[in-house]
């Protein structure tokens, strides 16, 4: 298999991407491509299994099978695994508790715009004193209260979100790394869980990745 993956100080859905594929246990080869450059440009144009991404990351290739999208190539990697064994690699075992990851997953997946919008994923950068709008603000408001009810109810058997690692931590790691990276005010549970997603070892494989990064994408980097 192998996983194209944009600038890790930028691409949120990389990140995601890449996550899941590291839970998964399977085997991949790691291609990262400046999305703002000429090269990643060229290559839209000359690979053509990139072609139905129109261009997006991540991209899993697995033989003739092309994901582009980060929770279908979860999906793939759980089917590839096979059986109760992919699904308990990223969901909770706890049926209620699955349900509620499930659902968890689903809507960062496609929610949460004003927050997207207003926080851009910068792993390398720290500002202070950033204003959100009305309509961020209760986006973040809307994500603690996720993680508030996930650890109360299912998050007794470790750090993460369900305790153990699951696809919930994957997919709302770019937003804990958002809200380091803008100095979001976060009760403490939810300070506890952010530095446990923080200093978890594929994190920190991720951050050191995008500190090396020579590339650097403007619009990320002004905010208002």
């Amino acid at each position: 298999m192998k996983l194209i993956i944009g600038n890790r100080n930028y691409s949120s859905w990389s990140l995601r991407g890449w996550l899941a594929a590291k839970q998964s246990g399977l085997s991949f080869e790691e291609i990262t491509v400046n999305i703002s450059g000429e090269d990643w440009e060229n290559a839209k144009r000359d690979w053509d299994d990139v072609q139905p991404s129109h261009g997006k990351v991540p991209i899993l290739w697995d033989g003739d099978v092309v994901i582009w999208d980060s929770l279908a190539i979860m999906e793939h990697l759980a089917d590839k695994i096979g059986g109760e064994n992919g699904r308990n690699r990223f969901w909770p075992k706890d049926p209620v508790a699955r349900g509620l990851c499930r659902s968890m997953v689903a809507e960062m997946h496609s929610s949460y715009l004003p927050l997207r919008r207003e926080m851009p994923m910068n792993v390398r950068r720290r500002v202070e004193g950033h204003q959100l709008s009305e309509e961020a603000i209760a986006n973040v408001v809307r994500v603690i209260s996720l993680w508030a009810e996930a650890r109360s109810r299912f998050g007794h058997g470790g750090p993460f979100l369900f305790g153990t690692y699951s696809a919930a931590d994957i997919f709302y790691a770019p937003v804990v790394s958002r809200f380091m990276t803008y100095g979001v005010n976060v009760p403490k549970f939810a300070q506890t869980y952010m530095e446990a997603m923080w200093e978890h070892e594929w994190m920190q494989q991720w951050i050191a990745g995008a500190e090396e990064e020579d590339w650097t994408i403007e619009a990320f980097e002004v905010t208002a």
